[in-house]
């Protein structure tokens, strides 16, 4: 056995020690919280120790062990996109875990001790599922992974968040059966529930397709692209905010890994359509959840439908890759994986910190509703200067994470219109439309965020009246908002390690797209970023103009005296300052036929509907089945057995005469016969 999974089992069996032992502890609450805590950050950090050295080699690390069932092995398998996954998760959960020390405090006596429990198994779940190369264990811990986190989904016990864990718990398991049925598809044809087997088993074409588009559902289900994304932002903002961060920033990129394993390394994306599909779906998700999420009043929902935005620019990264892969263009395929993989590692980062701060908002607050938040930067500094590095690197903004990933995708679009196919050619550029649009719409949305719950005055007396949080949740945010700024301005060092996934994957030779600082995504000179040097151009453009006014600023008038805003001669009210409504009013009204389309696309309505009406017809089953069916048998046998009594005569020559009947019918019967 390899170091790297021994490294990697040690740190599953930590999550599973560390879940049973909160769970046995779980009447001591603050106990359950730090126990919890504790081995979340060990087994993050074992984790990535267990895959730094695969990122670094680009080697796979495979072993098979015996398991009790015989049709299938357990089999083990760290690859680049594997340990990339679990570096992810692991990075996440050190965070959400440090996090936890305080944030839970405030389940206490609702729940926190078997929290603890459902937050540990959720991520050895996850751990696992990424790392398995056998389709039964793989669907095993990804209905393990579904379980943990519907319950973490019902933490409140509420009718909100009963409602919403059970539009995911329905999804999430009609998109499993998808997913079983093309794991079926393909047992068939290998013989062997091994990925391994699967990998040299070819399939027809239509079989081919269809299988991709089975899994393509039951993945993207997962993930929440849209049209399939309603359970997401009812899921999300119902959980607890560190459990929101690492379903949003996490568990929906098992999704993604999901998409990229069965289209790229199962299928190996020889059709050209696979990728046509991901990029259409990728860039409808993107617009249209920035567009819902800028309607939105409630922080965490807000945030739940950037994911669907987010995981719409992760896809067209992957769709261009698979694209790139069909179509033998070497620099397509490598460049557009790498966008997506990029965005998908920063999106964690940068949501995972939007979550953590929406937390520790609600933590002071008790409230989601940004209309009664205003004024927290002064009174949560460190909060709203990681919240803002957050908004930033969301918008794409240089020098921050997501403005390198977004970039690398924006050059694969580029490469992706310059193919002579007139399918590729019209995509391309609408893709290019779609993505600008996402993204200053994205920017459009944050500075709302941001100036509603952070900006102004108070706009509400818990707002008023609000106070930093504790430091271990101010330093997991702070770590994170380091990691923004890092990924960023060390673009050249994470790009190589992140172009050797894509270039496994894609079974191309590597391309060289760093060098001394400078990133590029092609051959082509006016391709080239560098980060650092755009870092250092907007400091100086920041640093620059304060260093003059503080220069000249003995020879100008005192600041002026600070009051109320101007209100056009009118006495100024509080009802006259912008909301979160009023801010995106005039795009609702541009964009009404989209909002109108939510309608159909979001079938909460009908789905809570759906959902009481199951719950009805169990209500009325129950009483049904016992009314109709047992109580009338139970009814049935005494009478019964008071109409036959009669027979019991006690003569013994009448029951003589019962044998002869019996002998006579059966001697007819047999004769009959």
């Amino acid at each position: 056995m390899s170091s790297s999974i021994s490294l990697l089992i040690t740190s599953l069996l930590i999550y599973v020690v560390g879940a049973f032992i909160s769970l046995a502890v779980r009447k001591n609450e603050q106990l359950s919280i730090n126990i919890s805590g504790v081995t979340g950050v060990l087994g993050g950090l074992l984790g990535i120790v267990a895959c730094i050295p695969v990122l670094i080699s680009n080697d796979t690390v495979v072993d098979v062990f015996s398991a009790p069932f015989d049709f299938a092995q357990f089999s083990i398998r760290i690859d680049g996109l594997a340990a990339f996954m679990v570096c992810v998760i692991s990075l996440m959960i050190i965070i959400t875990a440090l996090y936890s020390f305080s944030y839970v405090k405030e389940y206490i006596g609702k729940g926190a001790g078997t929290m603890g429990f459902f937050m540990n198994l959720f991520i050895a779940s996850m751990v696992a599922l990424v790392t398995s190369d056998n389709a039964f264990y793989f669907l095993v811990f990804f209905e393990m992974m579904s379980l943990a986190s519907y319950f973490l989904v019902l933490t409140e016990q509420d009718d909100n968040a009963t409602n919403a864990g059970l539009l995911y718990f329905f999804i999430a398991h009609a998109g499993s059966v998808l997913i079983m049925i093309a794991f079926f598809i393909f047992y068939c044809y290998a013989g062997s529930f091994e990925f391994e087997a699967f990998r040299h088993t070819e399939l027809s074409m239509p079989l081919a397709f269809t299988v991709f588009i089975l899994a393509f559902l039951g993945f993207g289900a997962k993930a929440g692209m849209i049209p399939l994304h309603s359970w997401l932002p009812k899921a999300h903002p119902a959980a607890p905010s560190h459990a929101s961060a690492m379903m949003s920033g996490v568990m929906v990129k098992i999704g993604i890994f999901g998409i990229i394993k069965v289209g790229i390394d199962l299928l190996g994306a020889h059709n050209m359509w696979f990728g046509v599909i991901v990029l259409a779906f990728g860039a409808v998700s993107s617009v249209l959840g920035v567009l819902y999420a800028l309607a939105e009043h409630d922080i965490k929902k807000l945030l739940a439908y950037h994911t669907v935005e987010n995981i719409g620019i992760i896809m067209m990264g992957v769709g261009v890759g698979m694209i790139g892969m069909a179509i033998h263009n070497p620099v397509l395929a490598i460049v557009g994986l790498l966008g997506g993989l990029y965005h998908l590692l920063n999106h964690a980062v940068f949501k995972g910190l939007l979550f953590l701060g929406a937390g520790s908002v609600m933590y002071r607050l008790h409230s989601k509703d940004m209309d009664l938040m205003g004024g927290l930067g002064k009174l949560m500094p460190f909060t709203a200067f990681c919240f803002l590095i957050g908004t930033m690197a969301i918008s794409a903004l240089p020098p921050f994470n997501g403005f390198v990933s977004e970039w690398f995708t924006y050059q694969s679009l580029f490469s992706l219109s310059q193919h002579n196919d007139v399918v590729l050619r019209i995509a391309g550029p609408v893709a290019i439309i779609m993505l600008a649009l996402t993204g200053a719409l994205a920017a459009l949305c944050f500075v709302k965020v941001y100036g509603i719950s952070f900006g102004g005055a108070p706009r509400s007396e818990k707002a008023a009246h609000a106070r930093e949080v504790p430091k271990p949740m101010v330093i997991a945010m702070a770590i994170l908002a380091l990691f923004c700024v890092l990924l960023g301005v060390g673009a050249s060092v994470v790009t190589p390690i992140i172009a050797n996934i894509a270039t496994a994957l894609s079974h191309n030779d590597m391309l060289n797209l760093a060098e001394n600082g400078v990133v590029v995504a092609s051959n082509t000179p006016n391709t080239a970023l560098s980060t650092p040097m755009v870092s250092i151009m907007l400091i100086a453009f920041f640093v620059l103009p304060f260093m003059y006014y503080a220069y000249t600023k003995g020879n100008r008038m005192a600041d002026r005296a600070k009051g109320n805003p101007w209100a056009c001669g009118y006495a100024y009210e509080m009802d006259m300052a912008a909301s979160a409504g009023s801010f995106t009013r005039p795009l609702r009204i541009i964009f009404k036929p989209l909002y109108t389309l939510r309608q159909v696309l979001d079938p909460a309505p009908a789905g809570a509907k759906g959902i009481n009406a199951l719950i009805s017809g169990a209500t009325k089953t129950e009483p049904f089945w016992e009314e109709k069916v047992t109580m009338p048998i139970a009814h049935f046998i005494p009478w019964l057995g008071r109409k036959i009594q009669w027979l019991q005569q006690g003569d013994f020559r009448v029951y003589c005469v019962y044998f002869v009947i019996a002998l006579v019918v059966l001697l007819l019967s047999i004769a009959l016969m």
